[in-house]
């Protein structure tokens, strides 16, 4: 059986034959989550280090705890046949990954506290646990989309890092809520409200603490 876009059957998810289905899976997994946070942490790090490898080193040590060690954890989970696909299509095995993301972030941001990290990593890594705990708590209740969260949060860190001339990459939610909906993990409603409560997780959180 495969899941309807609420998360309500379990099963991978079959999506529907036509133009276009390709294409959206390769959006699907250049806009994972685990992409996205593991490159705007290499560069959010190479930016508060003015350049440096040595910012670079940090925006790596990010990338471990906040999109490395949790996507490892998804792939055993699949491996062992505790999740259906590494996206985690099915609503009700989304929890433990959540949580489980949660714990390596909020120890990878203890651990940056520590030694002392840049600031915009620090807070990029803070605005990370707050958007992990909001997910954790809609997935109890409801399929919301962590591709399109994370996508638009990624834009606006990008914007407030780098200035205007990122809003260039201001179509990346939208190109990865259309992947979500085409291959139907996702239904519209899904996906904007992902991409509100990334954006606002990201503009709030972000500036506060840098």
């Amino acid at each position: 059986m495969s899941e309807t876009p609420t998360g309500g059957r379990r099963g991978a998810v079959v999506a529907p034959p036509g133009s276009g289905l390709r294409a959206a899976r390769l959006v699907t997994e250049l806009t994972a989550p685990a992409v996205l946070v593991a490159v705007l942490a290499v560069l959010v790090g190479w930016h508060g280090s003015r350049g440096t490898a040595h910012g670079l080193a940090w925006g790596l040590l990010v990338t471990v705890f906040a999109s490395g060690i949790p996507f490892a954890y998804i792939v055993g989970g699949v491996r062992r046949g505790r999740l259906t696909d590494h996206h985690v299509g099915v609503r009700e095995q989304r929890w433990r990954p959540l949580l489980f993301g949660l714990a390596s972030v909020a120890a990878g941001w203890v651990l940056l506290a520590a030694l002392g990290a840049p600031r915009p990593l620090q807070a990029l890594v803070a605005a990370g646990m707050i958007g992990l705990v909001v997910a954790v708590t809609v997935s109890h209740w409801w399929k919301m989309s962590i591709h399109t969260a994370v996508a638009t949060g990624a834009v606006v860190v990008l914007v407030l890092t780098f200035g205007a001339p990122l809003l260039v990459v201001a179509p990346l939610p939208a190109l990865a809520g259309w992947s979500r909906v085409r291959l139907r993990d996702h239904t519209v409603p899904q996906v904007v409200v992902g991409g509100i409560v990334g954006g606002l997780v990201a503009g709030l959180v972000y500036p506060a603490l840098t």
